[in-house]
């Protein structure tokens, strides 16, 4: 069987190469597929057919996707956790030397020099005037990490052999992020603990509810004066009017951002990025890579990985078939699903079940085929979302 990946976005070659062209068919138009790939593009509700069975996104956010409705349908949205992670750390360099130092001053001044022929008086002039973009060093300054994950725990690490101090908060800390995090990152208590207290902040959040306007006036009036904040994580982390108000009463001395707003541009003491952070080769390819693997194992196995709406499932094929049910989180469906294969003797291999909020989501390998009115009746259950058989 081949299943059809509509892509959405250019996607790397090297993610492409994951799903072998005898297996499946990737194309930019397809009027029934089974998968979508995809990176920036803004998918609507309505622009997904009913013939989808799972959305991988070639990178971080899915702020593109509409999560929430392909919940509803039973469709799992992928994305690629930390596969542009080291991009984005070295971006968050650049951000912390450019606000220590004054290099984009410097550079801007250089250029107004082009008229200057006599290398002689170039070079005095340059010698007299260089102090006015004098800056200070990273060393001994203290960088608070605002978010532990992926991203977070890279920038945590690199500072660190900056010979920065570094402070981080994450209320909802993994076990993994934990253990590959340094035991010389000091654990802030609190948010507002961690803003008053460094000289550098740097945001490393997704977009939730929760994180929506997240630095705000009132967290920005804890800092300390001169502070330099960093975000190359969302725009709408931030709140643009709070940001521009400490910038004007000087609670922060510079703010570098990824995210470019009409208020900030032309600033002085504001550096913008025009979204550069995953903007590398290497960066597309690992994205790319992880998306297409995710995809293929659930298209082909229907384990999840790095799903942001079901939850992580694997469960090794045996000989046999294998039914891939969603349903919705409540008692005594899967019971409902034994019991009719139990009354069409068919026997149970092996199974797993797993949930996430609203979602159940299972995978039972049985020892001979369903037939179509088998699935069916499974279908037709209350509170079944979809059945999938993988052969």
């Amino acid at each position: 069987m081949v299943s059809k990946v509509l892509m959405l976005n250019q996607i790397s070659v090297k993610g492409l190469d994951r799903l072998p062209r005898d297996s499946y068919e990737i194309a930019s138009e397809f009027t029934h597929p089974d998968a979508l790939l995809l990176r920036s593009h803004k998918l609507k509700p309505e622009d997904i057919p009913s013939s989808v069975l799972g959305i991988a996104r070639a990178g971080a956010g899915v702020n593109n996707i509409p999560v929430e409705a392909c919940t509803k349908r039973g469709i799992p949205v992928f994305n690629s956790p930390g596969a542009n992670a080291n991009a984005v750390k070295e971006l968050v360099a650049t951000g912390l030397l450019l606000g220590s130092r004054g290099v984009v001053e410097g550079i801007a001044y250089v250029q107004t020099l082009a008229n200057m022929q006599d290398e002689a008086e170039l070079n005095k002039l340059l010698e007299a005037q260089k102090k006015q973009f004098k800056g200070s060093e990273l060393v001994g300054k203290t960088l608070g990490v605002v978010g532990l994950g992926a991203i977070g725990s890279m920038v945590a690490e690199m500072a660190l052999t900056f010979g920065m101090n570094v402070v981080g908060y994450d209320p909802a800390l993994s076990v993994e992020a934990a253990w590959r995090l340094s035991s010389k990152v000091n654990k802030a208590s609190s948010l507002s603990s961690l803003f008053s207290r460094c000289d550098f902040i740097s945001l490393h959040l997704p977009v939730l509810d929760s994180t929506r306007g997240l630095v705000n006036t009132e967290l920005l009036s804890i800092v300390q004066p001169g502070t330099c904040l960093l975000n190359f994580a969302r725009q709408e982390i931030v709140d643009g009017a709070s940001i521009l108000d400490a910038l004007e009463n000087g609670n922060l001395r510079r703010y570098i951002a990824d995210f470019p707003s009409p208020e900030l541009i032309k600033r002085d003491d504001v550096i913008l990025m025009p979204h550069i952070g995953a903007s590398t080769e290497e960066a597309e390819d690992n994205c790319a890579i992880m998306a297409a693997d995710q995809l293929k194992d659930f298209l082909e196995n229907g384990n999840i990985k790095n799903s942001v709406n079901f939850p992580a499932v694997k469960l090794e094929p045996v000989d046999g078939y294998r039914l891939a049910i969603t349903n919705d989180n409540v008692p005594k469906i899967l019971g409902s699903v034994l019991n009719i294969l139990a009354e069409e003797d068919i026997n149970v291999i092996d199974m797993l079940n797993k949930s996430r909020d609203d979602i159940a989501y299972n995978l039972i390998d049985v020892s001979s085929e369903p037939s179509d009115s088998v699935v069916a009746k499974i279908c037709a259950l209350e509170g079944i979302l979809n059945v999938r058989l993988i052969a």
